[in-house]
C-alpha cells in the first residue's frame, strides 16, 4: 500500500471515527433527562433558583387563572405589579388597573381578579396593570429565570406541550398564600409534574415533586370535591367570590399560554380563542 493510500485510509478512519462520536453525542442529549422540581411557597424560591430553568408560576385561585383567561379573552399584555403603590401609580398614569388584597377590590382599581372580570369586551386589545396578593409576586421572584410561564388548568395542556418541546429544566413554582403552602396550587403542580413525568423526557429526586404527585392522585378521581377543602375556597366563600371554583380547574379551553419577560406578560404565540 502507498503512503498516499495510508495517508486518505486513516484520513477516513479518523473522519468515520468522528461522526460516529457526534452521533453518540446527539443521542445521547435527546436521551438526557431534565429535571423536574415544584417550589411550594415564592418565600422558598431562592432555595431552587436556577436561570436555566424554565419556571411555570402557578395561582389557581386565582390570579394566573385569571391571567389565561385575560390572554384567552385578547387582552394586550398585562403587567404584573407587585405592589398596591405601585398599581395606584399606574392608575394615576391612565392605565386599567385590576387589582386586589385578600380577594377584595382596591378602592383605586377598575375591577379585581375574577376570572369573570376579564371579558373581551372590557379587555381585548388593552394593557392591563395587575396586582394580586400572591400571584404577581411569584412572577416577579421566578424573573431571572430562563423562561417564566404562567399556568393554569384552563391552558394546562398547552403548557406542557411547550415545555416537553423545548426539553430543558422546569421548575413549578407554586403562589401559595402569603408565603404559606397552598393546597389548589400543589395539586396543579402534581398534575403537571405527572404529565412531564410521564414523557421520556423528564425526571425528578424532588420530594416536593412526590408530594406533589400523591395529593393529585388523590384528588384527581374528584377533583372538585377535593379542592371544596381548600382554606382559600373558604377565603372566597366568605367574600362571595368562589362562583370562580369550578371554572379555575376546568382543564383545557385555550391554548393561550403567557409568558413574562422585559415586565410585563405576554402571548407566547398566536392562538385562537377556543369556545368555553
Amino acid at each position: 500500500m502507498s503512503d498516499g493510500l495510508q495517508v486518505r485510509l486513516r484520513s477516513c478512519i479518523i473522519m468515520i471515527c468522528g461522526l460516529r462520536c457526534f452521533a453518540v453525542t446527539v443521542s445521547t442529549m435527546k436521551n438526557e433527562t431534565k429535571k423536574v422540581e415544584v417550589v411550594f411557597s415564592p418565600d422558598l424560591y431562592s432555595h431552587f433558583e436556577n436561570p436555566q430553568a424554565n419556571v411555570v408560576v402557578v395561582d389557581i385561585l386565582r390570579a394566573s387563572s385569571a391571567i389565561c383567561t385575560a390572554f384567552m379573552n385578547g387582552v394586550r399584555q398585562v403587567i404584573p405589579v407587585p405592589s398596591i403603590d405601585e398599581a395606584r401609580v399606574y392608575k394615576q398614569k391612565g392605565y386599567m388597573v385590576a387589582a386586589e388584597r385578600d380577594g377584595q377590590v382596591l378602592d383605586f382599581a377598575d375591577f379585581g381578579n375574577s376570572p369573570f372580570n376579564f371579558t373581551p369586551e372590557r379587555i381585548e386589545g388593552r394593557v392591563v396593570a395587575y396586582s394580586t396578593t400572591n400571584g404577581t409576586k411569584a412572577i416577579h421572584v421566578a424573573r431571572n429565570s430562563k423562561m417564566v410561564l404562567v399556568a393554569s388548568f384552563l391552558n394546562f395542556s398547552a403548557v406542557a406541550n411547550l415545555l416537553a418541546e423545548k426539553h430543558e429544566e422546569v421548575l413549578i413554582l407554586c403562589a401559595g398564600w402569603k408565603g404559606r403552602f397552598s393546597l389548589e396550587d400543589t395539586v396543579f403542580a402534581g398534575a403537571l409534574a405527572e404529565k412531564l413525568l410521564g414523557t421520556d423526557k423528564f425526571s425528578t429526586i424532588c420530594d416536593s415533586v412526590q408530594a406533589s404527585l400523591d395529593l393529585w392522585r388523590m384528588a384527581k378521581p374528584s377533583l372538585m370535591d377535593y379542592i371544596r377543602k381548600v382554606a382559600q375556597r373558604e377565603r372566597l366563600r366568605k367574600l362571595g367570590l368562589d362562583d370562580v371554583l369550578e371554572f379555575c380547574h376546568t382543564p383545557d379551553i385555550t391554548e393561550t399560554i403567557p409568558v413574562f419577560r422585559h415586565g410585563v406578560i405576554e402571548q407566547y404565540a398566536k392562538t385562537t380563542r377556543l369556545a368555553k
